[in-house]
């Protein structure tokens, strides 16, 4: 919506300037203006009433990019979290694959799935998969599911194994 606006407010700052140019030169060649009273017409006109339509329209405008970028980002770990729920496990690549990103994107998105709490299984990053698994059996593990190495904290809702590099995630 923002970015509707955002246009349709820089087409109307550009009409409305061109406008105010195009009287300003009528009133001047009818000889009703000097040529100093038209060019103060016309930088008065554009000033007070095209500039800030303008400046609000690019406002808006950007405003309207941001947040598409941030609702295409919210749809693309929605998608993310249905299709690990609905598997149980997925290939990183054909993750990265299905949802048109680069693995260092899918790596932040899975991540903050993590810290908003919406995402409870593991990773694999060696082998390349990541899995769905139940919080509730997360919590209980002190081994690696993958090596049977002995799992070390690394941050908030993560533990890793230092030994395969397997990431758990725990909402």
């Amino acid at each position: 919506m923002g970015r509707t606006l955002g246009i349709i407010l820089i087409i109307g700052g550009l009409v409305v300037g061109a406008i105010v140019v195009a009287l300003m030169l009528v009133y001047r060649n009818e000889g009703s203006l000097s040529s100093g009273a038209a060019t103060l017409g016309i930088a008065l006109g554009l000033l007070a009433l095209s500039l800030p339509q303008l400046g609000f329209g690019a406002y808006l405008l950007m405003r309207g990019q941001q947040e598409a970028a941030v609702a295409e980002t919210a749809g693309k770990q929605r998608q993310l979290l249905g299709m690990v729920k609905a598997r149980g496990q997925v290939q990183i690549a054909d993750l990265a694959i299905e949802l048109r990103t680069s693995r260092d994107e899918l790596q932040k998105m899975i991540y903050e799935l993590v810290n908003m709490g919406l995402y409870s299984g593991y990773i694999n990053w060696a082998e390349g998969t990541l899995y769905s698994s139940q919080a509730s059996e997360l919590r209980q593990l002190d081994r690696c599911k993958n090596c049977s190495g002995q799992l070390e904290l690394a941050g908030k809702g993560v533990i890793r194994c230092p030994y395969c590099g397997t990431e758990y995630f725990l909402p």
